[in-house]
């Protein structure tokens, strides 16, 4: 009987624990160092490209590995100091550590390798970024936890559930970071137990803030495993004592067993339900489950720039697919004649068109439904939009919903994208339906001090 073939196993060319001398040639999209050994590589948490590092084998798997640096040997030009190691060690901020002209360059490089990718020629201008890349974000969802028994709040250490307890973080908004801090004493005080995910008891699983840049308007939100809140009016009060700012507290109620943050069932304990805040002229009310860009100074100039690069004329029929509260359409509703607005959260679609009436905006017409079926609807009702804004979540378009904005033929398409990867991947989607990429694709910084990054790109129809 014949022997069968044996394959040897693949066996990496490091071992655990073992300690090595390489160079760093590359930062993945992550944001960790690249080193390569024999062609296999090791990702390395706060390590530069162009840094010779002393390093330890972490965790060696069969393609590729992980280490740490143990000592560094030469130090990148573009290496910035360190102002919030929590930052890099949860992974909130990995990108703290590169000065912040470089953090621009590697976003548009990033942007132009995923197009490479794709094969296809575009253009990716030099990223847009802040004056102060620090302080911008105007929300936070943290989990809380039960530690020496006290409750304490944080992010979890990057790839594991063990949660860093912090204070401050570089990247959110003072009156952020303020209100988480000051709602835990308070909670703490009163003896409220933090969730625990293993034995599903205890009340508090999350703490979450909002703030309104402009408006000076604060919300808190306690995340709880069910509807009892002990000693809630004491806590009120004492949130309304300790936070000037404060016009909302509310109780999420998450009673079910999983790691979405967020329930569907919101309670407003005292002030408002909503807080307000402008953007661009206008004024939006923000609740807890609203999606809000969380930079609003960007969000401003992502917005011109695609209502710019849209070339919209007073006559134009404009659609906004996945439009959440209805910030792109009103955004844009003053400079044309009609503006439909799509969503499949009938939450949004009720606040979207809270902030039409709110805003004396009256050409928008806000849809609750899915983006493909709405617009085969309106196609069918002999809708022919001149301009449709696209802002998806990051896992991007469907085919389904390329063809069916294709098939209503409009003029221009304009593409606002929270993953550069997906985008390259729906335009050549496009493509091949008759829609190129007109102009250059254009990163804004939506999220400084991290990895992910924010393109408009515009895709117009060929002429026939």
């Amino acid at each position: 009987m014949a022997k069968k073939n044996r394959v040897t196993p693949v066996k990496a060319p490091v071992s655990k624990n073992e300690q090595l001398t390489a160079s760093v040639t590359d930062l993945t999209y992550q944001g960790m160092g690249v080193v390569k050994v024999d062609h296999y590589p090791l990702f390395v948490k706060d390590a530069l490209p162009g840094e010779e590092i002393q390093l330890q084998v972490t965790k060696p798997l069969k393609n590729y590995g992980f280490a740490r640096v143990v000592k560094r040997l030469t130090t990148s030009p573009d290496r910035a100091p360190v102002v919030d190691q929590i930052g890099i060690s949860t992974g909130i901020a990995p990108l703290i550590n590169l000065k912040y002209p470089a953090q621009l360059t590697f976003k548009q490089n990033q942007v132009q390798e995923l197009f490479k990718k794709v094969h296809l020629p575009v253009t990716v201008a030099k990223t847009l970024g802040m004056d102060n890349p620090s302080h911008y974000r105007n929300k936070a969802q943290v989990p809380v936890q039960n530690q020496h028994g006290h409750l304490v709040t944080g992010f979890y250490r990057r790839g594991s559930h063990q949660l860093v307890a912090a204070d401050e973080f570089y990247i959110q908004d003072e009156h952020i970071d303020q209100a988480i801090k000051v709602t835990r004493e308070i909670l703490d005080q009163f003896q409220v137990t933090a969730y625990d995910e293993r034995s599903r008891r205890g009340v508090l699983r999350h703490l979450m803030a909002r703030y309104g840049r402009q408006s000076g308007e604060l919300m808190a939100v306690l995340v709880t495993n069910g509807r009892r809140l002990p000693h809630a009016q004491e806590i009120v009060a004492a949130l309304q004592d300790r936070l000037p700012d404060l016009k909302s507290v509310v109780q999420n109620i998450n009673d079910q067993p999983t790691n979405v943050i967020m329930g569907s069932e919101n309670v407003t304990l005292w002030g408002q339900a909503e807080i307000k805040d402008q953007l661009l002229g206008k004024t939006y009310l923000i609740g807890p489950n609203s999606f809000y860009q969380v930079n609003p100074q960007t969000t401003a100039k992502l917005y011109e720039l695609a209502a710019q690069r849209a070339q919209l004329k007073p006559s134009d029929t404009v659609i906004d697919a996945y439009c959440g509260i209805g910030t792109i359409a009103l955004t844009v509703a003053d400079q044309v004649q009609k503006v439909y607005g799509v969503e499949v959260v009938p939450q949004a679609i009720e606040n979207a068109k809270a902030n039409a009436a709110l805003n004396q905006v009256e050409n928008v017409d806000f849809a609750v439904g899915d983006a493909p079926a709405q617009m085969a609807a309106w196609q069918s009702e002999g809708l022919r939009p001149d301009v449709i804004f696209v802002d998806p979540p990051r896992k991007g378009l469907t085919q389904e919903f390329i063809e069916a904005a294709v098939a209503t033929k409009p003029e221009r398409v304009v593409y606002i994208s929270c993953n550069p990867a997906t985008l390259a991947r729906d335009a050549v989607a496009f493509e091949e339906l008759g829609y190129a990429i007109s102009g250059p694709i254009q990163p804004v910084d939506q999220f400084p001090q991290t990895v992910h990054i924010e393109c408009v790109a515009v895709f117009e129809r060929a002429q026939s």
